[in-house]
């Protein structure tokens, strides 16, 4: 499936004023974690890699031109694009990242130049390097039997409403659910 899909973790859920995400670190304090936070965090990279994304990337919002790189090759694959965004909450956990932006001390390491994105294994292995880790891409590969089933399914249901309009599909999907 061409899709792209981006997560902006700012390790909070912010919108509820606070409270732990299943990214928020090891320690931290919140409304529904009083005492620090007990649960390991997920690494989103490694769930999605795992998951069977195709392409697997990682930015911070702090480095809009690398924004723009990451979206602009992850709308180019053709396949399920996933990308992390790193994106502060300066109302509940300001300064989560400011060991991945060189503006406030810190360091963004983009991935070695030798890393091969078409290597899964190692795609995993560097989605594990310790905070703030890398940035860029860290998988990128085809899986064309998985694209030519896709393509062969995506046919075979637009040969069952060749020639309707919009509307009658949906009503055909209407009646269908009744």
């Amino acid at each position: 499936m061409k899709l792209t899909y981006v997560v902006m973790d700012n390790w909070v859920y912010g919108l509820t004023k606070k409270q732990t995400s299943p990214t928020s670190p090891l320690g931290f304090k919140s409304k529904t974690d009083q005492w620090g936070a007990v649960d390991y965090p997920i690494n989103p990279l490694k769930q999605a890699i795992a998951a069977g994304a195709t392409f697997v990337a990682r930015t911070t919002s702090t480095n809009p031109n690398h924004v723009l790189a990451m979206m602009e090759a992850a709308m180019d694959h053709d396949g399920f694009s996933f990308i992390e965004c790193l994106s502060e909450c300066v109302e509940f956990y300001e300064g989560a990242f400011d060991a991945a932006n060189p503006r406030k001390g810190g360091m963004f390491m983009e991935i070695p130049k030798n890393h091969d994105a078409t290597d899964e294994v190692s795609a995993y292995q560097l989605a594990g390097a310790d905070f703030p880790g890398y940035f860029g891409i860290f998988l990128q590969h085809q899986q064309a039997h998985q694209e030519r089933e896709g393509s062969r399914h995506q046919q075979a249901a637009m040969e069952k409403v060749k020639g309707l309009k919009d509307w009658q599909i949906l009503q055909k999907n209407f009646d269908r659910l009744r």
